[in-house]
């Protein structure tokens, strides 16, 4: 007896999360306030390989958060320039990319071990609302500097203020995506996503529906090696397919959709299952559109 399969329906997201460093910028931080904040090139090679060795999993992110930090101490007003390097550094279709999901009506989060104040303004320039992002406090020493010139400084706040401590905050040690994400979703039903580069994303991904790997600015063996789906270029542009299927080609991001297909159809996205890329493009080439 001939059985055939249903046709392929692929599901559409509600709430999609993204990584920040090194997934909607090409820039991790940290990285970069230490070539801002050290007086000699080799502490910021160690903070880099710090980094890279905790998003690798080699060792626990919260053994080195503090660490790194404590070394660079940073001031005030270089955290702050960190907002523009991550808009200087963007993946170029991200904006774009954000823009389709929210206007077709997907929650889109940022969840992020980077410091509050800079991935903060990076996401108001990405246009995501500010109740939606989520990063890491930190304290400054406001007797730093010129503190007593506080008539001068712009808002009232001290811009050499250096860094003191972090605040509170899960996402500085291991299980802190998970935590942010699970309260997330109890507050917002429906399918998620969640995209990212490194091994907190990658344990992070047993919280949602489907974990996309991202490797268009680091690649991470690990992440590749265990993701449901990994994307290679520097674009986010799969994204809109694969959390909205055929809802996402709608007239006014039809351009981005296809782009976003194509680069599955060119390989540039792998699966994990070849059942999953194959139940994927049955379900874009279906007549009906999908309703959102």
């Amino acid at each position: 007896m001939n059985i055939s399969r249903q046709p392929a329906i692929w599901p559409i997201s509600k709430l999609v999360f993204f990584d920040c460093d090194s997934t909607l910028s090409s820039i991790e931080g940290i990285d970069e306030l230490a070539r801002l904040s050290a007086n000699e090139d080799d502490i910021a090679l160690n903070i880099a390989k710090l980094t890279k060795r905790a998003m690798e999993g080699d060792i626990p992110l919260e053994a080195v958060y503090g660490q790194r930090l404590g070394v660079v101490r940073p001031n005030q007003a270089q955290v702050r320039h960190i907002a523009k390097i991550y808009r200087q550094k963007v993946i170029p279709d991200a904006p774009a990319v954000i823009k389709a999901l929210q206007t077709l009506g997907v929650k889109v989060f940022i969840i992020s071990g980077g410091l509050i104040e800079a991935v903060r303004d990076f996401g108001f320039w990405l246009e995501i609302p500010p109740e939606r992002i989520f990063a890491v406090d930190m304290e400054y020493d406001q007797l730093s500097g010129e503190w007593w010139r506080y008539w001068e400084q712009p808002g009232g706040h001290n811009p050499r203020a250096n860094y003191l401590s972090t605040g509170t905050s899960p996402l500085t040690g291991t299980g802190g995506k998970n935590r942010i994400i699970s309260q997330i979703r109890a507050e917002h039903p429906g399918r998620s996503i969640l995209i990212g580069d490194g091994l907190s994303d990658l344990e992070a991904g047993v919280e949602v529906d489907l974990f996309i790997g991202f490797g268009g600015a680091v690649y991470r063996q690990r992440v590749l090696d265990e993701a449901a789906i990994y994307i290679h270029s520097a674009s986010l542009a799969a994204i809109l397919p694969l959390a909205l299927g055929r809802a996402g080609n709608s007239p006014r991001f039809a351009p981005l959709w296809a782009e976003g297909l194509r680069s599955i159809h060119a390989g540039e996205v792998s699966f994990q299952e070849a059942q999953t890329r194959m139940d994927f493009l049955a379900a874009m080439r279906r007549d009906s559109q999908t309703d959102f």
